[in-house]
């Protein structure tokens, strides 16, 4: 039995002044043989703890490791929505009310955000992001416990997301499912998330690259070795079957530092 409906958000980091449905007009505006070709499938990478140790470690030769990808950012929209008749709404609470606080995350239709969906591997974390709303932010972590496969909701004439030049012998688009694991120990929001953004440019912290700011419209975003901030989790939006979902990638050290934010008091 399919999920059922779910919202995606297509921008990273979207406000209701600039709406999902925006976006995606713009997405579909280039061609398929353009965007595939821009596409670019980004590095895997093995996750190494300790926020505290953000900086780039160098080689032998002097050179700087190369950046890899581990954890990813969940955008999902928290509030209703219509998109083409169908309320894409999914909250962290719709997830929790899964059969095994599970889900597939699908709707993707961007070619880099989808190469970015199919290099996720099982038990990658990621961080559940409310967007699209009046205050977006980190708010659980989830991960993801079922690898990419072919997105049923692009065959399906009823969905928001459907493709008529999509075949089944060679699918366009992929989903992968997540499974919700704890909610993170405080709402952690996009404001002080951009404020250490800010401060790490000019200082060279870990968040100084991160994809959340310099990629806001691609709806799926991977964390590098620096982002993870430990504490906050960076997932991306997402649908029950038939949602605007949205993500980004995070480097480990990224994701830690993220995370470690959680213990910290609220700026």
């Amino acid at each position: 039995m399919p999920w059922p409906s779910r919202k995606r958000d297509k921008g990273a980091v979207a406000d209701k002044k600039e709406p999902d449905a925006k976006i995606a007009k713009t997405e579909e505006d280039t061609s398929d043989k353009e965007e595939e070709e821009k596409s670019s499938k980004p590095p895997a990478g093995s996750s190494k703890s300790g926020w505290k140790n953000w900086k780039k470690k160098e080689s032998e030769s002097g050179e700087e490791s190369k950046i890899t990808y581990c954890h990813w950012l969940l955008k999902s929209e928290p509030e209703s929505r219509l998109e083409k008749g169908v309320d894409v709404k999914f909250s962290v609470d719709d997830l929790k009310a899964q059969p095994n606080q599970t889900t597939c995350w699908d709707g993707v239709r961007n070619y880099q955000a989808r190469n970015f969906l199919r290099s996720m591997k099982l038990g990658q974390q990621a961080f559940f992001y409310h967007s699209n709303c009046k205050e977006p932010g980190i708010v659980a972590l989830v991960k993801i416990v079922k690898e990419a496969y072919p997105d049923h909701t692009q065959f399906d004439q009823k969905d928001p997301h459907y493709d008529s030049t999509s075949r089944k012998e060679n699918p366009k688009w992929s989903m992968v499912d997540v499974q919700f694991v704890r909610m993170t120990k405080r709402f952690i929001p996009l404001s002080e998330i951009k404020a250490h953004h800010l401060a790490h440019k000019a200082d060279g912290g870990p968040l100084k690259d991160m994809m959340l700011f310099s990629r806001q419209r691609l709806s799926i975003q991977p964390l590098t070795q620096g982002e993870s901030l430990q504490g906050l989790l960076v997932p991306s939006v997402r649908q029950a079957g038939s949602f605007t979902h949205g993500f980004s990638f995070l480097t480990t050290e990224e994701f830690d530092f993220v995370l470690s934010l959680e213990e910290e008091k609220p700026h």
